[in-house]
Parts: C-alpha cells; structure tokens; sequence
C-alpha cells in the first residue's frame, strides 16, 4: 500500500512507468531476497516494512544482509504499535494489565499479525521489561489477530496504528493503554506512550521505507530520493497516509541509514533475549 500511494507521483517527476510487483513469502524474505540480487541500475526497489531490520536475526538463513546489500533511499512512513484490551476485562490502565497478569499468570494471552512482526517483538520487550507473564498468540496478519481480540480468543492485542485497530477502537470494542512511539502519535493524543508509563528502553515503530541494490550508483539512489521525498511533501500523499494509520515520515538516505543501524541490532537482542528463531 505504500508503494501504491507514492507510485504515481514517483512516475510523474521521473517520467517513467513504476510498477508495483508484490512478491509475498517467508515473512518478506523472498521480496527482500529478490531486491537483494537484482540489477544496481536503479529499476528495481524494494519497499519492506519493519521485517527489514528483524529478518536478518529472526530467520537462520535470511537471504539477505540488511547493511551489505541495500542501499538506503528514504522511509517512507511509520507507526507506533498499540497494546490494546477488551473494555470487558475492566482493566484501564498499562500498570493494571502488569499488575493482573502477574496475579493470574495464566491467564492473560496476546494477539500479534505474526511471529517477527514489531508489535510481536514490541510484546516480547513489553515482557522483557515488566515481568509481565503473557502468552503470545500469533496471528496471519492484523486483520486475524484484531478479531481474535474482538471474538475473546485473547484479552489483548498488540498491533500497529491504523485500519481495523483504529476502527475497534474507535466503535469501543477495545481499549488502547498505551503506545509504543517516541512520542504520542496526534491521532491518539490521549494514550501515554511506554517511556511516559515508567517502561524504559521500549521505543518501537512498523515503518516502511525505500531501498535499491547495494551496487546502485550515488547519483541514481540521491535521484531516487529526492523524488520520493518530493511526492512525500504533498498534501494529498500525507493524507492518504495518516488515513492508512502511517503517518508521512520523510527522510532519506542518512536517516535511514541511520534508523537501520539502530533497530537492526535491537531487535537482535529482543530476539536473543526472547529466544525467538524461524527455520
């Protein structure tokens, strides 16, 4: 979807067809994987999620190095994970969620869209920080994993901002307690985030970014970039973003490369920690 939306201004300002090619598999692996050894000429991108930075440590055999093959284009969008309940639990807050899983150590399950997703990790750290005993329930997806909250399958979901999470919440069927992004995100400007709740070293986002073969030429990658910041900047793009529930970030080479260079290795250590591994 993000690709779609920046497609046909990318198109417009380079003069030139972009098609949008989905290669599903493997958790991304096999769209990364295939980016990874195409052409440098600056024709083939590969637009990944957050599965980008996790893969590499999630997977034994990843067919990809996230520092050695890519060359880093812009990020596109991001958003904060949401640690979410039904209402009918009667739990309203982070610390009451804690404090009850605790008590009752069995009985308090977690839905995530799948095994290495960021809200599955951003569940895994919410553990790993409060001692919070919650059994993760994956999911095929968001879609999956919000009706698992919403039939009581599981007492909390964790997920992404946007699309069936922000539309359950906002019908009341579940309540968000808190966030996991740096700061508040403007369309949930009443939920603290985890570094307001007292958890520390929390901080996560699903983002989407834009990257090209390692070998690409500077210039092709600095074109590349500046037109997709280009079609970021608009009014219309922005909005279709926010409306997805991933709002418009915006950077390029540098901070993606910098944003690659800090999540790749904490999501390592989450994963270590967690004892997570996919054949």
């Amino acid at each position: 979807l993000s690709a779609r939306i920046v497609g046909p201004g990318l198109s417009e300002i380079l003069g030139k067809p972009v098609v949008i090619e989905n290669r599903p598999g493997a958790g991304g692996n096999i769209g990364i994987g295939y980016v990874a050894r195409a052409a440098a000429d600056g024709y083939t991108l590969l637009v990944a999620s957050s599965v980008f930075v996790v893969n590499a440590s999630l997977y034994r055999n990843a067919p990809y190095d996230p520092f050695k093959d890519f060359a880093y284009v812009a990020t596109l969008g991001a958003s904060p994970n949401l640690v979410c309940v039904r209402p009918d639990t009667g739990i309203k807050t982070l610390a009451e969620l804690v404090a009850a899983a605790k008590a009752q150590p069995d009985r308090f399950n977690y839905a995530s869209p799948g095994i290495g997703t960021t809200p599955h990790l951003a569940g895994e750290v919410l553990k790993l920080r409060t001692g919070a005993p919650i059994q993760h329930i994956p999911f095929l997806g968001a879609g999956p994993a919000v009706q698992a909250i919403l039939s009581g399958t599981t007492e909390v979901l964790i997920a992404s901002q946007g699309g069936q999470v922000e539309t359950a919440q906002r019908n009341g069927q579940i309540r968000v307690l808190a966030q996991t992004g740096a700061t508040r995100s403007p369309d949930l400007p009443d939920v603290p985030t985890l570094t307001e709740l007292g958890v520390e070293d929390a901080v996560s986002e699903t983002f989407n970014a834009l990257y090209a073969p390692a070998a690409t030429p500077a210039p092709i990658v600095d074109k590349l970039a500046k037109a997709t910041l280009q079609v970021l900047a608009k009014p219309d793009v922005q909005q279709r973003y926010r409306l997805g529930g991933v709002p418009v970030v915006g950077e390029g080479p540098e901070g993606l490369k910098a944003r690659v260079a800090k999540e790749v290795p904490l999501w390592r250590e989450v994963i270590r920690q967690a004892r997570i591994a996919v054949e």
